[in-house]
């Protein structure tokens, strides 16, 4: 077992394809040498604009993003195979928008194109949108919903914010920088530096080092076979496939109840629709992400399920008495707690009052057998 182990480890560092639990051996010669694959010759840009490599300060710090990147193998293997995914509809609205397509390599930078990732200071999504400047941009960011995990909503907030420092400060390059270390900081820099040349200003380490593995990733991405990454279509994650639907729920809705209706599960629904917080769509219009080909019979089976839901969840509560707990209730019904909070919305408000009403999804629910029993 251990040694299926280390080389199913060493399959994955090294870049070696996993096909039907069979280890297949890497392709000779695929692995460039270490100082000849850091060598860049010819011209290097950023969004159109030069990055002077005869300097020898911005040679040393490419070369070193992007040896720092090609060691983390892994990491690139997961941008290659996620690339399909996600880069095309981050590609469309820059071109739409008329924004430079490298602008595309930040989203990969900031999140490895993962809807969920987050940083110690409180950046979540795919473009890493701080709360405030989020809400700044027009997401939605609060208990029921988080759209910065969404790639439509937060790529067109992220696009927004590009104009808005691209303007401000008249080159990608800086507002790229920007964009990492806040638009005040940067003109503060530039102030006290007199100078808005991006590659003479000394700014915190993290931003000095950013436009660098930006630019790394551009260079590994454009070119994959370069830096020893050998793979085939088959390899790579398909593109979403979905369809656009208009959800009215009159009451807080179980996220269940939506992917009954479209003919898949919970998980389905939520990963399409990383944005939806918890277990429940609140009451109102929601836009929602569901299977392509499930929209044809989604809004009959969605009402017939609500009917259903409905009359079940009136035959299903229980009415709080003196002296009650949401532990005890929980033991009472043989049911597990957190389910029990839950399915009546109690994350934010765990105490419980006599009068209040518990709907409870037990196996066997009866109040009056439960009763008998005290």
């Amino acid at each position: 077992m251990k040694y299926a182990f280390t080389a199913l480890l060493l399959a994955v560092v090294m870049g070696i394809n996993v096909h039907a639990q069979t280890l297949q051996p890497p392709e000779p010669n695929t692995l460039p040498a270490l100082m000849a694959g850091v060598r860049i010759t010819g011209s290097l840009e950023f969004c159109g604009e030069p990055v002077s490599l005869e300097d020898p300060e911005n040679r040393e710090r490419m070369e070193k993003e992007l040896l720092l990147t090609i060691w983390d193998r892994p990491q690139v293997a997961l941008w290659i195979k996620r690339s399909p995914r996600y880069l095309p509809l981050i590609e469309k609205v820059l071109k739409e928008n008329g924004l430079p397509d490298d602008l595309k390599y930040i989203a990969i930078v900031e999140s490895a194109l993962r809807p969920h990732a987050g940083s110690r200071k409180g950046a979540i999504g795919f473009w890493q949108f701080m709360d405030s400047t989020g809400r700044r941009y027009g997401l939605k960011i609060d208990s029921e919903k988080d759209e910065r995990r969404n790639i439509f909503y937060s790529t067109q907030a992220a696009i927004a914010y590009f104009k808005d420092l691209y303007e401000e400060f008249g080159s990608w390059t800086l507002a790229a920088a920007a964009y990492n270390m806040g638009e005040q900081g940067l003109q503060s820099e530039i102030l006290a530096q007199k100078t808005n040349i991006f590659y003479h200003l000394y700014l915190p380490l993290e931003t000095q080092r950013y436009i660098f593995r930006i630019l790394s990733a551009k260079l590994v991405l454009s070119h994959p076979q370069r830096f020893g990454f050998q793979y085939s279509p088959e390899d790579l994650y398909p593109p979403l496939r979905f369809e656009r639907i208009k959800v009215e729920c009159f009451q807080e809705t179980p996220i269940l109840i939506v992917a009954q209706a479209a003919g898949t599960h919970f998980k389905a629904i939520k990963d399409l629709n990383p944005e939806i917080r918890g277990h429940y769509l609140a009451a109102g219009s929601h836009s929602i992400l569901i299977p392509e080909g499930a929209s044809e019979k989604f809004h009959a089976n969605f009402d017939r399920l609500i009917d259903q839901w409905v009359s079940e969840k009136q035959e299903r509560v229980y009415v709080v008495k003196q002296g009650d707990n949401l532990s005890n209730i929980a033991e009472r019904f043989n049911v597990p707690l957190p389910a029990l909070i839950i399915w009546n919305r109690l994350e934010n408000k765990k105490h419980i009052h006599p009068g209040d009403r518990l709907v409870i999804h037990a196996v066997e629910f009866d109040v009056d057998e439960v009763e008998k029993k005290e």
